[in-house]
């Protein structure tokens, strides 16, 4: 079990496992959050937080929702719209740095807008 955790902690996140690969992706949304992507099954991942811990930023097509910590401004994770998409993606900064030492970091541009 991993864990993830924004700075002040009001956002934590247990993973079933640590990533393999993590992607940067240098659309104008991911460059701007300085996030690290790594991508698990919903399943996979328990987010431990009050119902209200974080605020959800929708952009572009508003299908995927990008969600900080109201307290301290951590982008955590981003999850889809749709609850029949099984992905979501977790901010692998949160994880400490010993978790991500042997993984893979995937370079892609992503959209723009």
């Amino acid at each position: 079990m991993i864990e993830a955790a924004c700075h002040c902690g009001a956002v934590r996140m247990e993973i079933a496992a640590a990533p393999d690969q993590v992607t940067q992706c240098h659309c104008s949304i991911c460059r701007k959050l300085g996030v690290l992507w790594a991508y698990y099954p919903r399943d996979q991942v328990r987010i431990i937080a009050a119902p209200d811990a974080t605020l959800a930023y929708l952009r572009g097509e508003r299908n995927i929702a990008f969600h900080s910590c109201k307290t301290c401004g951590c982008t955590t994770h981003w999850s889809a719209v749709d609850p029949a998409r099984k992905r979501m993606a977790v901010n692998a900064r949160l994880m400490e740095p010993q978790v991500l030492a042997a993984a893979a970091v995937r370079e892609i541009q992503g959209p723009e807008g």
